[in-house]
């Protein structure tokens, strides 16, 4: 019987590969053990029991890097718990025993990988962005392998990593969504449908452009558009009414906090505007999507921006730095791209081109490998 160990958290770009990989190995092997580790406090205490799997938690933190008196107190736990955090870890794969453990980022993923690679456990880690976390960057000189979303990881992991490019686990409702089936449900018509967001939490930046981007189109309404201003966007709707834009006589305006059916809005769209978190960019590829790029400056190591540019670099992607983005250049971005007879059509293709819709089978190929060792 196949026993696997994952480890990660902190943030769903950490959590959801670690799923997707746990998911797929279970419906190949229903009688496989799964045991997921995670950080005492972090998301993944909630998110992982309610998709159904073990779950043990260690006591682990991260490094502040602003350095005031209340940081240097916290830091100063983070040594010690690197310490405990490093015996629990080791306790609990005493007792679990698997045949393979996988860590996919997070600082919880450190001393989990680090122990099983001295018990001397066959070792994987799965990195989901362009430019690797340090974390990952870390334990790649050791972990069997080191599986990379996109092959610009490869350059900036350790010289002696064993890299395997294998994409990043996507969702099989995004796999599978079709584009007009899902238009149809959406009762869109034949125009050109625009697909935005800023995340669950909403990004002012996005919406503010977007909002403008809304103002330019009321006029002409050549474009449908959908679109989620997130929880700290709830200003939205009366800022389009301020500018004159009344959202019931612009039916071809799909505007709501969240969108609960992203899978067919995403089948549905010709072009998106979002941020460029790995696992979006990930399904865009899959879905063969256009999109108008704007990465969060506001997460580790610029990852973001580094996610961006690997699809700019292949013409699949436009990238707007959140420093230049404005509504006017969002409307003068989107009209270039549609005035070109085929200008979104070849970002779409291009997207496409990086797609990997075989990942989990990849990743699980190889679990089955190291367990058999």
């Amino acid at each position: 019987m196949l026993r696997v160990l994952f480890a990660g958290g902190g943030t769903a770009g950490h959590i959801n590969p670690a799923l997707a990989i746990a998911g797929y190995v279970k419906d190949q092997q229903p009688d496989a053990e799964i045991l997921y580790v995670g950080a005492k406090g972090g998301m993944e205490e909630r998110l992982v029991p309610a998709a159904g799997f073990a779950f043990r938690s260690i006591v682990i933190s991260g490094f502040q890097r602003k350095l005031t008196l209340k940081n240097i107190g916290r830091n100063v736990k983070t040594v010690a718990r690197m310490f405990t955090s490093s015996k629990e870890a080791k306790k609990i794969i005493e007792e679990f025993r698997p045949d393979v453990c996988i860590g996919t980022g997070g600082y919880v993923s450190g001393p989990v990988i680090r122990e099983a690679i001295k018990m001397n456990i066959p070792t994987m880690i799965h990195e989901s962005n362009a430019f690797p976390g340090k974390t990952n960057k870390a334990l790649s000189r050791h972990a069997t392998y080191t599986l990379l979303a996109v092959e610009d990881a490869k350059k900036l992991m350790d010289q002696n990593a064993n890299c395997v490019v294998t994409g990043n686990p996507v969702r099989q409702e995004v796999m599978l969504a079709e584009r007009e089936t899902s238009r149809a449900a959406l009762g869109l018509d034949s125009r050109p449908v625009i697909l935005s967001f800023g995340g669950s939490l909403g990004a002012r930046s996005i919406n503010e452009a977007v909002a403008e981007l809304l103002v330019h189109s009321a006029k002409t309404k050549a474009f449908q558009h959908l679109h989620s201003y997130g929880q700290y966007g709830k200003w939205m709707p009366d800022l389009l009414k301020e500018k004159g834009v009344a959202l019931e006589d612009n039916p071809q305006m799909h505007i709501s906090e969240y969108i609960y059916n992203m899978p067919e809005c995403l089948a549905a769209a010709d072009l998106v505007i979002c941020r460029a978190g790995a696992m979006t960019l990930s399904e865009l590829q899959v879905q063969g999507k256009g999109a108008i790029l704007i990465p969060s400056p506001n997460v580790a190591e610029n990852h973001q921006y580094h996610n961006a540019m690997a699809l700019s670099r292949r013409g699949a992607a436009i990238v707007i730095e959140e420093k230049d983005l404005t509504g006017q250049r969002l409307i003068q971005e989107v009209e270039k791209l549609f005035q070109k007879p085929d200008g979104v059509r070849k970002l779409g293709e291009n997207a496409r081109k990086m797609a990997i819709t075989d990942t989990n089978a990849r990743i699980y190929k190889l679990i089955c490998e190291l367990a058999s060792r």
